[in-house]
């Protein structure tokens, strides 16, 4: 397995990132959703690197096989673990591609960081621009909705990742877009994860508010979300983000669920081959 150290823990350990690195070429990043680990992007790491592209996909600590620290489950941290990365690999040209947290990532990167080394950002079924409920975000969720997460992870973890899983990937009675082998791979990814950082990440994505960091994005950016995604909702999300980030450019998946990485893998292959080859964001938006 290949780590990259992303400096220490409170107690003056390694903090290791679990990474892969294939292909040659302009970068793509992969930043993996909560609470998987990079493996999550199976059908993009066997995809991309085909297309002339130097693909690079990691796990964040608290997950996979990550360190697994109890401390830093903040976005400050985890940006600086995206820096530590980047850095550490010496990428540059990166199209940084965000899902679901790892949207969050990528946003506190740009302004944290400059946006340093990267050309061009793509959020994916993304947290952002600020998912709770509050006075002057009267769009987002109420608190109570991630307090019941919480509540279903320290009761049985097992059994909410399960349930999870099912509406992650629009699994219902008729509906069945991924099979039974898929929800149990997946559940077998997001098992690795620590309690602790399952529990404190569903915190820092749902009450981190992006908007300010966002406004720092000067680069090219997409924006894909599915219609419906009962997991991050669009019309909290997705719908939300040209508010913020003007240029840019919304697709909206008809009909996908929050996984769409395994459900519309191949139009999610084509859309980022697309933007991160060159074609602008608004070329991949025209294509539908």
């Amino acid at each position: 397995m290949s780590y990259i150290k992303a400096g220490t823990d409170a107690n003056g350990n390694d903090v290791k990132l679990h990474y892969i690195d294939q292909g040659e070429g302009n970068p793509i990043v992969l930043i993996h959703g909560w609470p998987a680990s990079y493996e999550m992007w199976e059908y993009q790491l066997a995809e991309l690197p085909k297309h002339g592209h130097r693909v690079v996909a990691y796990t964040r600590r608290g997950f996979g096989n990550s360190s697994k620290t109890w401390e830093g489950n903040d976005y400050d941290t985890l940006a600086d673990d995206l820096k530590a990365v980047l850095d550490t690999l010496d990428l540059q040209n990166v199209t940084l591609v965000g899902f679901s947290m790892g949207g969050g990532e990528v946003a506190r990167y740009m302004s944290r960081h400059g946006g340093a080394r990267v050309s061009r950002v793509a959020f994916v079924s993304a947290v952002t621009p600020f998912l709770l409920k509050t006075d002057n975000n009267p769009d987002g969720a109420d608190k109570e909705v991630f307090d019941k997460m919480v509540e279903g992870i320290n009761k049985d973890r097992f059994d909410f990742l399960q349930t999870f899983g099912k509406q992650f990937f629009g699994v219902g009675v008729i509906s069945h877009p991924v099979s039974q082998a898929t929800l149990d791979w997946m559940q077998s990814i997001c098992q690795l994860a620590s309690p602790r950082a399952t529990e404190q990440d569903v915190y820092a994505f749902a009450a981190t508010d992006f908007r300010q960091d966002l406004g720092a994005i000067q680069v090219p950016t997409l924006v894909i979300h599915g219609s419906s995604d009962d997991t991050v909702p669009a019309k909290v999300s997705g719908e939300r983000m040209t508010q913020y980030v003007p240029h840019a450019q919304y697709v909206e998946y008809s009909g996908a669920p929050h996984g769409l990485f395994i459900t519309e893998k191949d139009r999610l292959n084509q859309d980022l081959l697309a933007f991160a080859g060159g074609g602008s964001a608004q070329q991949t938006a025209d294509r539908y």
